[in-house]
């Protein structure tokens, strides 16, 4: 039996979709295991994500609503994650494999003396053995891993795990406590978060992602990325190539030193298909691609492809789409 305690992503007070996807890893998990899952709630006014997390099943919700948890910092929330799961008996410590959860799990598994399995794409229960799945090599090879420790720290892929639905019935809520932060605390503060501001929907969970690469040749030739994927209601993104040449920020990086995408759909402007790309959002629903070499390797993960220029072949497709949704 193997129970599983989720971290949960909020941001805004606002549970976050990435989130979803680490309580259907655990509940995989525990139904295998004829175990249970928690859900963790971490942050400053956290009624409506309580509430919120109420729906998905877990045997308890369990909520740290702390003047200390307002603004993340890893050496403040490490010791406040360690001492829950120590005190509800749990196996297994989830979270999806976001920024936060790359920042914060590895110090909780060196607090729990746990090994750790870090962006997984899969897990299977071999009966009492849990092997987890891991892509390596840009994803042209997974890893089937296990844990020795009795405990374990696991970081989860989300587009490898889809987003858990409501179950029938509501989770309890149980306040718990804050314990205090690291002595490293008194070394960090907290000055300001940026956040990139747009109206565009967030690239992890988006329906629709245009990216474009070095094709676009400029920073104003990247522009017809952006007016395609505000015609379709998408999300924006770019290759490392883009984002080194100034073309975009880096925000909007997808690939394996960016953000990992699946959108239902993904269409690629301008960019060649490294394999470092590829592996950000090879797992998408239906992939188009547009690029003038008929041998880029994109084409060979392409659901369509179409050999051309783009800043010829993107405006016709804007001009037939606007057709359409008169």
């Amino acid at each position: 039996m193997a129970n599983v305690l989720v971290v949960a992503w909020i941001h805004n007070g606002e549970v976050k979709k990435a989130t979803l996807s680490a309580v259907t890893f655990a509940r995989k998990v525990a139904e295998a295991t004829r175990g249970t899952y928690s859900i963790l709630a971490m942050g400053k006014g956290l009624d409506k994500a309580a509430s919120e997390l109420q729906k998905y099943g877990a045997a308890k919700v369990l909520v740290a609503d702390d003047d200390r948890f307002a603004n993340y910092m890893a050496e403040a929330w490490a010791p406040t994650v360690s001492k829950v799961f120590e005190a509800g008996g749990f196996q297994i410590l989830a979270m999806t494999a976001i920024s936060l959860g790359k920042d914060l799990f590895p110090r909780v598994a060196e607090r729990l003396g746990a090994g750790m399995a870090s962006d997984i794409c899969g897990v299977d229960v071999q009966g009492e053995s849990i092997v987890y799945k891991r892509a390596v090599y840009a994803g042209n090879v997974v890893a089937h891993m296990t844990i020795e420790t009795p405990r374990h720290v696991v970081t989860v892929r989300q587009t490898e795990f889809d987003a858990a639905k409501p179950a029938s019935s509501a989770s309890p809520i149980e306040k718990v406590g804050a314990v205090d932060a690291e002595p490293a605390a008194a070394h960090v503060k907290y000055l300001s978060f940026e956040p990139t501001v747009s109206a565009r929907p967030e690239l992890n969970e988006a329906r629709v992602v245009v990216s474009g690469g070095r094709g676009c040749k400029s920073k104003e030739g990247f522009k017809s990325v952006e007016d395609l994927a505000d015609l379709l209601g998408g999300a924006v993104g770019a290759t490392r190539a883009a984002v080194d040449a100034g073309y975009i920020e880096n925000d909007y990086q997808v690939g394996q030193t960016g953000k990992i995408v699946a959108p239902e759909l993904y269409i690629a402007m301008g960019l060649s298909g490294a394999l470092q790309h590829l592996a950000g959002m090879k797992s998408s629903k239906v992939i188009v691609a547009i690029n003038k070499d008929e041998e880029a390797p994109i084409f060979s993960v392409a659901d369509y492809g179409i050999v051309g220029d783009l800043f010829k072949v993107v405006p016709d497709m804007i001009a037939e789409i606007k057709k359409i949704a008169r």
